[in-house]
């Protein structure tokens, strides 16, 4: 059959192989996709593939449009077919067999062609979609905007949670650009509504933890994605025996994402890719939410009590995050600095006290507050207080900000010298350090009014033992002559 001839040699030309396709009376979607898969594998052949005429051949033979001919301007109708396709197995009582390979399909359209993603971005795609995705993990709804999770259900399988996947990353490509955009009522509504379900994916135990834990990640892409002000929901679930909570609110998600990043960290693998976007989710809505910035802090920066190793030098959430701070892609080190930098409510000298000032300044550097406050407005946070404990106040003072920790004491190098010898001493280092940046081996560098590193400007005086000293040099440079 048609099935076993395209996988029988995936060695084939691709175009003989569509050109195969073409001749077929009937085609179903599943063997379009597998064309398209097999088609993908060689790089040099997908770009005249990916044409309007081969990607609307292919939808035309998987039964998606009754249209003969496929003029640019019928695109809209490729994916308007597509959409009523996928609604109606929404409304029939279980899915089609064909939908998982309609919804692969639609992924691959939007994801092909990003100019199409126009066509989908209206509500009732999202509506739609969302719909998909509630009768895919079949949601029982409880109060407004609240899904009832059971975790003591049986775990989602393997083909649901497929299916799954292929409703999220579609949804993520149709709302990517929607959290920069101005919401009515009426669309904010509906974001909460999928934000909801969104929690449900979340929390639902699936078949394998590398299954639930790629429905996690797809799931915080969507998330990221919506407005900030629709995620209210992802809180506002009422509480239950053994629910993790911070202010009377519940933190079940919170906790849950906490767990993921964290998961995400270990595996140190595509951190621009797999850790970002859950890092800045956590950091905005730490922002919004005074309860969840709270519930984070305490499970991120506990008071500190050991002080005797260096923030970084540890095991625990704080100390991988003060890693990343000094990573090589600066996309990176930047979303974890910020996450620390709001759960100490961007206050300059906690955010130093944890991190220790040498993982920190670069990072204060770019953001103009390395005078300890920023050009613009500070931002408004609770009044909740940062208490020490017993054993940082007992250290405190011994404390090296640069590294974070308590140092061994160093002898003093300039113990049994006169102060005479101790000012000579001094003025040499500083006839040193100004040779060197006139030579331009090093740049002085200083701090302006806003907070921003810049070259020191002037010519510094020629000191008297400088000029001294000089004067020696050339007397040697003549004696040898």
């Amino acid at each position: 059959d048609s099935d076993s001839d395209l996988d029988s040699d995936e060695n084939e030309d691709p175009n003989l192989v569509l050109r195969k396709v073409s001749q077929t009376s009937f085609l179903t979607t599943s063997v379009c996709l597998r064309t398209l898969r097999i088609i993908s594998r060689d790089r040099k052949a997908l770009a005249p593939l990916i044409t309007d005429n081969a990607i609307l051949t292919l939808a035309r033979l998987g039964g998606i449009s009754a249209l003969p001919t496929w003029p640019e301007e019928e695109e809209a109708e490729l994916l308007h077919g597509l959409s009523e396709r996928l609604k109606d197995g929404i409304h029939s009582s279980s899915p089609p067999s064909g939908q998982f390979y309609e919804l692969r399909l639609l992924f691959l359209l939007t994801a092909l062609r990003p100019e199409l993603r126009i066509e989908l971005r209206q509500e009732h795609s999202v509506s739609m979609l969302t719909a998909a995705l509630e009768q895919c993990l079949e949601v029982c709804w409880g109060e407004t905007h609240e899904v009832l999770t059971d975790l003591t259900a049986p775990p989602v399988c393997k083909e649901v949670t497929q299916h799954a996947l292929e409703i999220l990353k579609t949804l993520f490509n149709i709302t990517y650009s929607v959290h920069r955009q101005e919401v009515d009522e009426e669309a904010a509504d509906l974001y909460r509504h999928l934000a909801a379900v969104l929690r449900h994916c979340l929390l639902v135990p699936c078949e394998g933890e590398d299954r639930k834990e790629e429905l996690q990640g797809h799931t915080v892409n969507v998330l990221s994605a919506l407005p900030l002000q629709c995620l209210d929901v992802l809180l506002s679930v009422r509480l239950s025996e053994g629910s993790k909570e911070s202010g009377g609110v519940n933190m079940d998600c919170v906790h849950t994402l906490l767990l993921f990043m964290e998961k995400r960290l270990d595996r140190g693998y595509k951190l621009k890719e797999k850790l970002a976007p859950v890092l800045n989710l956590l950091t905005e809505s730490s922002k919004a939410h005074r309860e969840t910035r709270h519930y984070l802090r305490q499970q991120i920066l506990p008071p500190l009590r050991d002080v005797e190793i260096r923030p970084e030098q540890r095991n625990t959430l704080r100390s991988k995050l003060v890693r990343l701070m000094t990573h090589v892609d600066t996309d990176i080190k930047h979303c974890a600095a910020e996450l620390l930098f709001v759960l100490c409510k961007e206050n300059v000298s906690r955010f130093v006290k944890y991190t220790g000032y040498g993982n920190a300044a670069g990072l204060l550097a770019a953001w103009g507050l390395l005078n300890g406050r920023g050009p613009y407005p500070q931002p408004q946070y609770s009044s909740d207080s940062d208490s020490d404990t017993e054993e940082y106040r007992q250290a405190k003072d011994r404390i090296n900000p640069v590294t974070g920790r308590v140092e061994e004491e160093q002898p003093d190098p300039m113990e049994g010298m006169t102060e005479e010898e101790k000012e000579a001493e001094a003025l040499r280092l500083i006839n040193m350090f100004n040779k060197l940046s006139r030579n331009k081996i090093i740049q002085p560098m200083g701090v302006t009014t806003d907070g921003k590193m810049a070259p020191l400007c002037g010519q510094t005086r020629h000191s008297a033992v400088q000029e001294e000293e000089e004067e020696e040099e050339e007397d040697d440079s003549e004696t040898e002559q």
